[in-house]
C-alpha cells in the first residue's frame, strides 16, 4: 500500500464527508493504493455515524472509536499502530489541511529519502488571534532550541509525512504530538525535512486548541521530553549527581562548623554551641536533601525496568 491517512478527529460530523471526498480525489488522479483511518476521540456529536455511512460507501475506510476523549496524542498513536501504508500522512479534520498537498509530501519522502517531513503553514489567517500567534511562535522557538531540530519552523503543524518505520518505532504518549519530530530524532530518524503547506479557512466549528493554556502546557511537554531523552534510561546520572554534590556540600560544611568548635575549645576561648549556629542546620538540610536525592535515583532506576504499557485506551469500535 502507497500511503496511510491518519486523521484524529473530535466532534466534527460536518468536515468528514467533504475531506474523504478530497482525500479520494487526490489520491484517485496519482494512482495511489491508500486507506484513511479516522480515530473518533470521544466525539459527541454525530461524527461515527457519519464515518459508519463512509466506511459503507467506501472500502478504503477505517475508523476507531474511543469511549472517551483522551487527546490527539492517543489517537495519532493506535493509527499509527494500524497503518500499513509505506508512507503515513497525519492531517487534521477540520479541513484546514489541504490533501492536495500530500502528493509532493510522498514524493519527499520516497525520492528524496525524508524520514519526515512537517508542514509550515505560510499563510496562517490573519485572523487568528494573538493568545494563539504569539504562543506557537515562543514555543516552536525554544523546541527548535532544545531538540536541536533547527530547519523546522511549526513543529505543531497536524499535515505531516512520515516514512513506515518512523510512526513503527516512536511512542506517542500523553501529549506528545506536537513534539513527534523530536521523538523521531531520538529513534534514530534523522532525516527530517519541512514543507511549505497551504493552511485553509476552518469552514465548520472552532479550534479545540488555542490559549496560552495550550502554550504552558507546550513548554511543560517539551521539559518532559528533553528529560526523558536525555536521563529517562539513566535516571541515577541526574538525581545521583545532584545528591552527590549535595551531600558533600553539607557534610563539608557540617566539618568546618565541627572543626571550628573544636579549635575553640582546644584553644580554651569560649564559643557558642555548634546548634546554635545556623549553618549547622543548613549542612545538615543539605545532607538529608542530598540523601533524598541519591535514593529517588534509585527508585527511578527501578521505575524505568518496571514500567507498565501506557499506551492502553478504551475503544469501544472499530471497522
Amino acid at each position: 500500500m502507497d500511503i496511510t491517512v491518519v486523521v484524529p478527529l473530535y466532534n466534527e460530523e460536518e468536515s468528514l464527508r467533504e475531506l474523504h471526498e478530497w482525500i479520494k480525489r487526490v489520491m484517485d488522479e496519482n494512482g495511489f493504493t491508500y486507506e484513511v483511518i479516522f480515530v473518533n476521540d470521544g466525539s459527541t456529536d454525530n461524527s461515527w455515524k457519519v464515518l459508519r455511512d463512509l466506511q459503507a460507501e467506501f472500502p478504503e475506510v477505517h475508523a476507531i472509536r474511543f469511549r472517551r476523549n483522551y487527546g490527539k496524542s492517543p489517537a495519532l498513536f493506535c493509527g499509527f499502530e494500524r497503518a500499513q501504508g509505506d508512507v503515513v500522512i497525519t492531517m487534521d479534520a477540520d479541513l484546514q489541511d489541504s490533501p492536495d498537498e500530500i502528493p509532493e509530501l510522498r514524493r519527499m519522502i520516497v525520492e528524496d529519502g525524508y524520514d519526515l517531513v512537517s508542514g509550515y503553514k505560510m499563510n496562517r489567517k490573519q485572523g487568528d488571534p494573538l493568545s494563539k500567534t504569539i504562543p506557537t511562535k515562543l514555543y516552536n522557538a525554544t523546541a527548535r532550541k532544545v531538540s536541536g531540530i533547527k530547519n523546522l519552523h511549526d513543529f505543531n503543524c497536524g499535515l505531516k509525512a512520515y516514512r513506515k518505520e518512523v510512526v513503527k518505532n516512536i511512542e506517542v504518549f500523553g501529549e506528545m504530538h506536537r513534539y513527534i519530530p523530536y521523538l523521531a530524532k531520538e529513534a534514530g530518524f534523522n532525516r527530517i525535512g519541512e514543507k511549505m503547506v497551504h493552511h485553509q479557512a476552518r469552514k465548520h466549528g472552532k479550534s479545540k486548541f488555542m490559549g496560552w493554556n495550550r502554550f504552558v502546557n507546550g513548554y511543560l511537554d517539551l521539559i518532559t521530553l528533553w528529560f526523558l531523552s536525555t536521563f529517562g534510561k539513566k535516571p541515577m546520572h541526574v538525581f545521583g549527581f545532584l545528591g552527590t554534590i549535595m551531600f558533600l556540600l553539607g557534610f563539608i560544611s557540617v566539618c568546618i562548623v565541627g572543626g571550628t568548635k573544636l579549635v575553640y575549645l582546644c584553644s580554651g576561648t569560649p564559643h557558642p554551641l555548634v546548634t546554635s549556629s545556623p549553618y549547622f542546620y543548613i549542612a545538615l538540610t543539605m545532607m538529608i536533601l542530598g540523601t533524598q536525592l541519591f535514593l529517588t535515583g534509585f527508585i527511578g532506576e527501578l521505575v524505568s525496568r518496571n514500567s507498565q504499557e501506557r499506551n492502553k485506551y478504551q475503544i469501544s469500535e472499530e471497522f
